[in-house]
């Protein structure tokens, strides 16, 4: 049984920062790419960042400068390290395991952690 287990949420000042956490179990983490989501009320979810299984990072534009994502695969975990946070970035934030192997296509998604952004 494969779980995503999404942790470090909660309410943080504008300019603060946050580590959130993500870690995987039931797959071979180190072959999967790795994705951080996030949606906000009445808003699409949106891809924030990814790390590859080669470790090549891609990042949503409102977030560069500000966001690193990292993975640790003797840990099966990886991490988006938010930093200089603004209230446009209050959202839940899911985890996302994503393979793809010929016609096949292997995801999974946590049950998300929610960030708020505020004074």
């Amino acid at each position: 049984q494969v779980q995503l287990v999404e942790s470090g949420g909660g309410l943080v000042q504008p300019g603060g920062s946050l580590r959130l956490s993500c870690a995987a179990s039931g797959i071979i983490f180190s072959i999967y790419a790795m994705g951080w989501y996030r949606q906000a009320p009445g808003k699409q979810r949106e891809l924030v960042a990814s790390i590859t299984s080669r470790d090549t990072t891609t990042y949503v534009d409102s977030v560069k400068g500000r966001f690193t994502i990292s993975r640790d695969n003797a840990k099966n975990t990886v991490y988006l390290q938010m930093n200089s946070l603004k209230p446009e970035d209050t959202a839940v934030y899911y985890c996302n395991a994503d393979r793809v192997l010929g016609k096949a296509r292997f995801e999974y998604w946590g049950q998300g952690t929610l960030v708020t952004v505020s004074e």
